[in-house]
């Protein structure tokens, strides 16, 4: 099956085909189709739903969205919804995770956890969400050079290293998006299964 994927981000899109190997998952761009949505939910499930139905409208097949990010308890919840744009729309990742390491001088609770809001929509009535969560803490350098984002300051007990140490195999075994993928994958296999 031909999936769109909901982002204009090359990361992602390697990310999402590696989870989804079975089907081949297309950029908007791929289909001739010129994508933007407004971030303007108040949660990760409202802004995935959001973006999926966005897309769904302009191409008239199936797809997946999502909206994740980076949640810090002692912060408030920062950066949230907001976490790509955390700081400011110019900065560059390298600048954000230096931004967020300020905002974290001086604080001892340094627990976070990333969040993963997955929709899979088939049709204007059709749809699946699903929510996961990867906890963590967020360290004082950033370590790594792989992933993207906060990666490199987002450091996992399970292994030991950051997200950004992590090989692909590994980062999706334990993330938020690699849990939501695979919930979505049954859901898919069950739909090929059925030709439904």
């Amino acid at each position: 099956m031909n999936i769109l994927l909901a982002t204009n981000n090359d990361h992602k899109h390697r990310e999402f085909q590696q989870m989804f190997p079975d089907h081949r998952v297309l950029l908007p761009a791929d289909a001739g189709i010129s994508f933007f949505f407004e971030e303007n939910g108040s949660s990760f499930h409202e802004n995935a739903l959001g973006k999926a139905g966005e897309l769904f409208r302009l191409a008239q097949q199936a797809v997946i969205a999502d909206d994740s990010g980076l949640v810090i308890p002692a912060l408030g919840g920062e950066p949230g919804i907001y976490s790509a744009r955390y700081g400011g729309e110019q900065l560059t990742s390298v600048q954000r995770n230096e931004y967020l390491l300020e905002r974290m001088e001086g604080v001892s609770d340094r627990r976070a956890f990333f969040v993963c809001a997955l929709v899979l929509l088939l049709d204007e009535y059709r749809y699946t969400a699903v929510q996961e969560t990867v906890p963590g803490v967020i360290i004082d350098a950033s370590r790594g050079d792989g992933g993207f984002g906060y990666d490199p300051v987002f450091f996992t007990e399970a292994y030991g290293m950051t997200m950004a140490e992590l090989t692909a195999e590994q980062k999706h075994h334990i993330s938020h998006r690699g849990k939501a993928a695979r919930t979505l994958q049954v859901l898919l296999q069950n739909l090929d299964q059925r030709g439904a």
